[in-house]
């Protein structure tokens, strides 16, 4: 069941992007160092830049088709749900972990929800290079 409009997913991507680059601080595992750190952060500037190539109301230059951004999505996700794991990080403190896990699990939530499409289908800018 689809009932999360873009306009409404679109301002999660760029609050979940800054949160992502800021998490590191917000949980206080910098001190870790590595992948713990690095892959929030790295994951959150790419999130914010394919976010702004969304064909959805706050994309930029339009060009990535909303249902592909929710693949990215759910894969990143997916991926930064299971990287304590992948890099060997899972046994730090709780605080460097887990917050991985829960954004990355409550994203794919988000997209589980999230419509397909923005509900006013405005001619997207088409960008030549």
């Amino acid at each position: 069941m689809r009932f999360l409009p873009t306009k409404i997913h679109g301002i999660f991507d760029y609050v979940g992007g800054v949160a992502l680059i800021l998490a590191p601080m917000i949980f206080r595992f910098e001190h870790v160092g590595g992948p713990a750190v690095m892959i929030p952060r790295i994951m959150g500037v790419v999130l914010i830049a394919y976010s702004l190539l969304t064909q959805y109301e706050w994309g930029l230059l339009k060009v990535l088709p909303m249902p592909y951004h929710l693949v990215i999505d759910f894969a990143a996700s997916l991926f930064l749900a299971i990287s304590p794991w992948l890099f060997g990080f899972s046994h730090e403190m709780l605080n460097a972990w887990l917050p991985h896990v829960v954004l990355g699990v409550a994203v794919i939530g988000l997209v589980l929800v999230s419509k397909p499409e923005p509900d006013n289908q405005a001619t997207p800018v088409k960008v030549f290079l």
